[in-house]
């Protein structure tokens, strides 16, 4: 079960496994980073020296996905709450306590015994950039300040392989107050392409509810230059080094996960 568990969890919810990228199920960045047991290597990770967040207390179901696919036993689905803190490097945008990412997703047998994910939502504040738009102390000044809040990125699918235990995409949207709305680096049509190793193996910190931890990360995505800035797009890629190839980004977390049967939930 924890294998089977640990396959849905970081990244973000899916839709329905289909075969092709675009039709690739969406679940959460935790998802299929444990569908093999034995831990991926990767860079090391130090425990901070406060206890685990209570998550348990903050879990909101009113996310789970409702459509989920015909003919599936809706109580052998089960919604799915990834809570997930980290550190994010974009090419010269770098956050090192990045603020948490919620990721809701469905995932379940399918009518004809395979396996199913249902996107939910993801979930973030903004996290202030270091820095702001021009870098060192002037980026203090409310006007020249930045964040980067991540988004869904229009796909994901965490069923995994041997070699692939999980894969994401994602937008981080450029929050100031002198760059348009539609300011991301990254879109629905070309994401950031995440594809995600564990760092270890999972624990479980309660059975009843369920919680598991687990650590994960990658550090060979590649970030494209960033899009619809208005004026200020030259200034914001040249700043931020975008676009960056794959050695110039990395994304580090530690997700805590717990979920529900949908015979559990609530009526809709």
């Amino acid at each position: 079960m924890e294998n089977k568990i640990s396959n849905t969890r970081l990244a973000r919810p899916a839709t329905p496994r289909r075969t092709g990228r675009a039709a690739a199920a969406v679940g959460t960045v935790a998802a299929a980073l444990a569908l093999v047991g034995a831990a991926a290597t990767g860079p090391a990770f130090a425990e901070g020296a406060g206890s685990d967040p209570d998550i348990l207390s903050a879990v909101d179901y009113s996310d789970c996905p409702q459509d989920l696919p015909a003919g599936v036993d809706r109580a052998a689905w089960r919604c799915e709450v990834t809570v997930a803190y980290g550190h994010i490097t974009l090419g010269g945008i770098d956050m090192p306590d990045i603020k948490p990412i919620t990721l809701v997703h469905a995932e379940g047998p399918l009518a004809d015994g395979t396996f199913g994910q249902v996107f939910g939502s993801l979930r973030a504040e903004p996290t202030p950039v270091p820095g702001g738009l021009l870098g060192g102390t002037k980026g203090r000044s409310p006007v020249l300040g930045l964040a980067v809040q991540p988004e869904y990125g229009g796909y994901s699918d965490f069923l995994g392989t041997a070699t692939n235990k999980g894969a994401l995409g994602m937008k981080f949207r450029l929050v100031s107050p002198l760059l348009g709305r539609g300011c991301t680096i990254g879109t629905d049509t070309n994401p950031v392409d995440l594809h995600l190793k564990k760092a270890g193996p999972s624990t479980w910190l309660s059975q009843n509810p369920p919680l598991v931890k687990f650590e994960a990360y990658d550090n060979t995505f590649t970030t494209p230059q960033a899009t619809g800035c208005g004026p200020l797009g030259q200034l914001v890629n040249r700043r931020n080094a975008l676009p960056a190839g794959s050695g110039a980004n990395h994304l580090s977390y530690t997700a805590y996960y717990t979920f529900k049967t949908y015979d559990q939930l609530p009526a809709a």
